[in-house]
């Protein structure tokens, strides 16, 4: 869009984690020490905390790309599974295959995959983002997966990054033996002014294709004054700037653009309320049930201090709201599919039953026929002598007639018996004879006519 504008090879500014793109801030850098220091020691659990996007999985893109061949990862970034479904995802991501396995059985093989990667000069990592979602119950799942070691050292180096509030799940009483096995711990914080500045021209410099264009000062005090020195704010500022500056075919980016940029942003809603850095209520409760008696009123107030640090009240109104409506929203949603299950079982039903009363019907039409045709083989096709005939009849009434057959004996089948093979009774005229004088052709022996269109 506004690349060639500007002189840029690719979007400064994109949001996906690109380590290229990695600006080497204090806290950055300190915190990809920290890792390596990890990984490089064997040491127990690696925690890595911070805000919403201030570069957590950019941070943990280039410790992974850094790697040799000497080291196995396994990454887990969906953290909503339970314990056996986060064993599940580490044995798939190194290769190994669950399917049908019980858990005793799964952590067999995943220990003697470990000794083998040990054996052959090999270091398995697994490295869990996104952890603040994991359940108290995973958390001791990962905890017992540490277990796994040698008489000198561990089998299985552990990651977690997470958002600040999984130093506060971390800190439960729960979790004081997972807590106890944390070795290296650090805490991403966010830019500052100065930091900003940097952080802009840094992502600007790599992408120009040519002589960089550089976002002056009060340009950047402003971005940071917005973002709070988050980077992932920061970015979206700084896209939307070029787009903004690339539309009104400005060169050049000053204040006065740059608050129009976010007087925009912030009416559209795209930026969204100021975030909190330091905030603790976790998207995803640790304990569901624990959530929903404190937000029924539950004695216990989600507004104590907890590990030494007081929760913003303010925050915790936010949270509880926050977690209020993902509750429901879940509910409503399980209600939803409960409703289209019930529903389709019942169409199921009444389909079967259909199918059941059409297959009756068919048997039915099936048996009669049968009878019908019984009933046609049963009956002679030659015509029975007649009676004979009263004293005093005419000579020709001799001749008998054949018997009259009863209307329900004749078959009503389909298809009919051959021509040559069918009675000549079986033939109805065009127009039938009345009833009283078919009675009186029977009592009298008079045969009756072949063809009544002569009469």
């Amino acid at each position: 869009m506004y690349e060639r504008f500007y002189r840029l090879r690719e979007r400064p500014f994109a949001l996906t984690p690109d380590p290229d793109y990695l600006y080497p801030s204090r806290v950055h850098k300190e915190a990809l020490g920290y890792l390596r220091y990890g990984i490089e020691t064997h040491a127990g659990f690696v925690v890595i905390t911070g805000a919403i996007g201030s570069g957590k999985t950019t941070l943990l893109q280039t410790l992974l790309r850094g790697l040799d061949n000497r080291t196995t990862v396994a990454r887990v970034m969906n953290t909503l599974l339970d314990p056996r479904e986060l064993l599940e995802a580490a044995m798939i991501d190194v290769g190994l295959d669950p399917t049908g396995k019980s858990k005793p059985i799964m952590l067999k093989e995943f220990g003697e995959f470990l000794v083998n990667e040990r054996s052959a000069g090999r270091l398995v990592l697994l490295v869990i983002d996104e952890a603040q979602n994991l359940s108290l119950p995973a958390l001791e799942e990962i905890r017992m997966l540490s277990n796994l070691e040698t008489e000198k050292s561990k089998l299985l180096q552990i990651i977690l990054i997470g958002q600040p509030d999984l130093r506060d799940k971390l800190a439960r009483p729960e979790l004081e033996q997972l807590r106890q096995r944390i070795t290296v711990s650090y805490h991403l914080e966010a830019l500052d002014a100065d930091e900003t500045a940097r952080y802009v021209n840094h992502r600007l410099a790599r992408a120009s294709a040519g002589a960089p264009l550089e976002f002056d000062r009060p340009v950047t005090d402003r971005i940071h004054a917005r973002s709070g020195g988050v980077p992932r704010i920061i970015n979206v500022i700084g896209d939307a700037t070029l787009v903004f500056g690339y539309g009104e075919e400005r060169s050049e980016i000053d204040a006065a653009l740059i608050e129009d940029v976010i007087a925009d942003l912030d009416a559209t809603g795209v930026l969204g309320p100021r975030s909190n850095p330091n905030r603790h209520a976790s998207v995803v409760p640790a304990d569901p049930a624990a959530a929903a008696a404190a937000l029924q009123g539950a004695s216990v107030p989600l507004t104590q201090e907890r590990s030494g640090a007081v929760v913003d009240p303010a925050g915790v109104a936010m949270a509880n709201a926050a977690t209020a409506a993902a509750i429901m929203a879940q509910k409503a949603e399980h209600e939803r599919r409960m409703r289209e299950i019930a529903d389709r079982e019942h169409q199921m039903r009444k389909r079967e039953e259909d199918i059941a009363a059409r297959e009756r019907e068919l048997a039915e039409q099936r048996r009669v026929l049968a009878d019908q045709y019984r009933l046609l083989r049963a009956h002679p096709t030659e015509a029975k002598p007649a009676a004979p005939a009263p004293a005093g009849a005419p000579a020709a009434a001799a001749v008998s007639a054949p018997a009259a057959t009863p209307a329900a004996v004749l078959p009503k089948m389909w298809p009919p018996a051959p021509r040559s093979q069918t009675p000549s009774y079986m033939f109805q005229p065009r127009r039938r004879a009345s009833f009283w004088r078919r009675v009186k052709h029977t009592l009298l022996g008079i045969p009756e006519p072949v063809l009544e269109d002569s009469l």
